[in-house]
This record gives C-alpha cells, structure tokens and sequence, in this order.
C-alpha cells in the first residue's frame, strides 16, 4: 500500500512539472530564424584613393538564435546565435570590382563569411527596443577575429525581430592586405564597415528548455 502511494505521488509530481513548468520555459526561451525580404541585407563599405565603394547581399543568408524573455515579453538573454552568408553574393555595382574581391578574400576556398556569438548583455533602451552588446568570432578567409559590437532589436507587433548594427574592421585582421589594382593605380584602404538590417521569425524547431 505504501508503495501504491508512493508511486501515485510520483506521478502527480512529473504530472506538474511536465505541466506546469516545462511548457513554461519552452516559453520564455524561443528560436527565432532569419527571414528573406527586400529590407533584409548585409553591406560592405570600404573605400580607395579614388572612390568609396559598397557591396551588398540580400540572399544565401543563414542565421539563427535563441532569444530569452520573461512573462512580460521582455528580451533577457540572447545566445547560441549564428550567422553566415555567401561570399560571393555581395555584390557592388561594378562586376570587375566583384571579380577582384573574391579573389582577396580567397572565396573559391573559403566560400562564406560566419559569425558565431560568444556572449551577449542585454539594456532595454525603451519599450520593445534593446541594445544588445555582444561578442563573437567573425571569420573571413579562413581567419577569425574576436569582435565586439553593439547590437539594436526590436521587438515588432508581430513578434519579429528587427536587428540592426554596424562595425569596423580591418582587413590586416583577417590576414588580408589591402589590395592595389590598375598596375597600384588604385588602393585600397585597410578600414571596413559591416552593416546589417535583418529580420528574425519564430521557429519552432529551435525552441529548448534551460
């Protein structure tokens, strides 16, 4: 009998953590996945001895993440978070220009660019709007760099996550020397800044417990 009873509280234990707690934390902790669209982009700028110049991507983009809120819907946590794109899909407006990029960035043998996040802390600025400073290893031409950057989101309407940011790098860091074109006619400069607009939905798939 008092094996009976034992196991009959068991059972409603597991029962309310099964349903009380766990569908909790599914809650607050979701996956949330990149979306496509025309507003949604990475950039490149840079610039020579003679002209400023931009490439951009808007497709072959893959990320994913997991955003942590609480029961007010408020964002607490961010982690296991990821980016790549392809590095040939960034684009200028001059396919000469495209041609010799690729080739600086040895793209043939390291075909994507890749972010990882290592840590992330959270300020809400106001409401539905977060700075995010994270940080995380960008890797370009096979070589990672430590980088720190500050990331803005906001939480729309329908549940979608706007992220925007930008951040200077140099091409040294990555093992790169800026190159010269038009027999040194043409140099590059050292300095890069990377912009991005992206737009996050719910995945289901993603979501995991603490």
């Amino acid at each position: 009998m008092k094996n009976l009873s034992r196991q009959v509280t068991a059972i409603i234990i597991m029962t309310v953590i099964f349903f009380g707690v766990a569908p909790q934390n599914l809650k607050a902790q979701t996956g949330y996945k990149l979306s496509t669209g025309k507003d949604v982009a990475i950039k490149i700028l840079g610039s020579s001895n003679i002209h400023d110049w931009v490439m951009t991507s808007s497709a072959t983009m893959e990320s994913q993440g997991e955003f942590k809120f609480d029961d007010k819907n408020q964002l607490q946590s961010l982690h296991s978070f990821s980016f790549s794109v392809d590095a040939k899909s960034l684009k200028s407006e001059h396919e000469s220009m495209d041609n010799r990029t690729y080739t600086t960035i040895k793209a043939d043998k390291y075909p994507r660019i890749t972010y990882k996040l290592i840590s992330a802390t959270i300020t809400q600025a106001e409401k539905n709007k977060y700075l995010v400073k994270t940080t995380g290893d960008l890797t370009i031409a096979g070589a990672t760099q430590a980088i720190a950057m500050t990331v803005t989101v906001i939480v729309n309407a329908d549940n979608t996550l706007s992220c925007t940011g930008s951040e200077k790098l140099k091409l040294t860091d990555y093992k790169i020397d800026p190159p010269s074109f038009m027999l040194g006619a043409m140099k590059v400069t050292n300095d890069l800044t990377i912009q991005f607009n992206l737009l996050y939905n719910k995945s289901t798939q993603l979501i995991t417990k603490n």
